[in-house]
């Protein structure tokens, strides 16, 4: 993809984009941080890396921008091989945790420090930073230091000077980690549109789920070094590949037995699951609370249950309810329960996984 998009007045060059990690490996302290990862983002798409921390994330960004060289394998951006080029020769830009912005220079001067670098002409220096300064929307502030600004217009500006260099990939190390919640979302939004309206290759590090699920075209969900599962928000929350995935993404109430239908066979048999077929001990049920009903009265699935905590949230309740097989978490939305109220839960649907990996993610999955 190559040419330019307009965003009221600032026209934003486009370079071609694409990312493909090849058989990426590195070890670090003679431990294998990275194990024959395999990843490729389209040009134009928005990827999370997500994971819990030391899973291998952060590691695998800094050798896509250069910072870190692998033990294996191949990076290539825009189909050029880079693996062996530094920082400097890649067609990408990092925007680092803590922005890295100098607090004695302007936004203007922040912004222009890599064309500097590169011995741009002042003429067209001026005239990119201003169209980038315009995409974030900081021209009014092209004058004041960092200190001056709030957190996240300081965000924006590391964005800008990224940015600024018409990269054909761009790189977010965590980049809303230093923001209150309310601001997060908010920036969140802003680099999404941003993203967007340039049609720019972007990877985001995040170990924020929700950030992922709600900026990502596609998430890569890490554990140990590799790729758990690669595949839209959506899917990753309706389909989880593995045990892993189910419990890191959401919440899951988690059993090991199987599930009938209407209940929950833990160990085969459970607490009212008589008569149930007997279940491997690597079968796993994993039930999402807001597939958990209550009702005062009786349904069809429904068995009767008691309530035995009620955590308000804003627009919903979580709800812990003892069933006569099982302890549902629930997401109840209307007028919440009390503490002690019976009535009667069910299942909507459960998640069977055998071997930490999906097997069925329908209602009824007894093994």
């Amino acid at each position: 993809m190559n040419g330019t998009h307009v965003t009221n007045d600032t026209r934003i060059p486009v370079a071609p984009g694409g990312l493909q990690l090849r058989s990426l490996h590195k070890e670090l302290g003679g431990r294998t941080i990275i194990d024959a990862l395999d990843l490729t983002v389209e040009p134009g798409e928005l990827v999370s890396l997500l994971g819990p921390s030391g899973c291998g994330k952060t590691t695998t960004l800094r050798m896509i921008a250069g910072f870190l060289e692998p033990d294996g394998g191949d990076i290539l951006m825009a189909g050029d091989e880079v693996t062996s080029l530094g920082p400097d020769r890649r067609p990408s830009a990092m925007v680092f945790q803590n922005y890295a912005l100098w607090p004695h220079m302007t936004v203007f001067k922040n912004v222009a420090y890599p064309l500097k670098l590169r011995r741009r002409p002042k003429a067209e220096i001026e005239e990119r930073v201003d169209r980038v300064l315009g995409l974030v929307n900081l021209r009014h502030h092209r004058d004041s230091r960092p200190s001056q600004i709030s957190g996240g217009e300081q965000q924006r500006v590391a964005l800008a000077r990224a940015l600024v260099q018409e990269p054909s990939v761009l790189l977010l190390d965590e980049p809303l980690s230093n923001l209150d919640a309310k601001l997060r979302v908010k920036v969140r939004e802003d680099i999404r549109e941003i993203q967007q309206r340039l049609g720019i290759t972007t990877i985001i590090v995040t170990h924020d789920q929700e950030e992922a699920l709600s900026m990502s075209d596609r998430v890569a969900v890490m554990n140990g070094g590799r790729i758990e599962q690669f595949t839209t928000p959506a899917d990753l929350y309706a389909r989880p590949a593995t045990e892993f995935v189910a419990t890191f993404i959401g919440s899951l109430n988690r059993f090991e037995g199987t599930f009938d239908g209407v209940r929950v066979l833990v160990g085969g048999g459970g607490a009212g699951g008589a008569g149930g077929a007997a279940a491997a001990a690597s079968d796993v049920v994993g039930v999402r609370p807001e597939d958990v009903t209550f009702s005062q009265a009786a349904f069809a699935g429904g068995l009767r249950a008691t309530v035995e905590r009620v955590v308000p949230h804003g627009h919903f309740h979580e709800v812990l309810l003892r069933r006569e097989d099982v302890t549902l978490r629930a997401y109840l939305s209307g007028t919440a329960p009390f503490v002690g109220e019976i009535g009667f839960a069910g299942i909507t649907k459960a998640l069977a996984f055998r071997d930490g990996r999906l097997v069925d993610a329908r209602a009824e999955v007894a093994a």
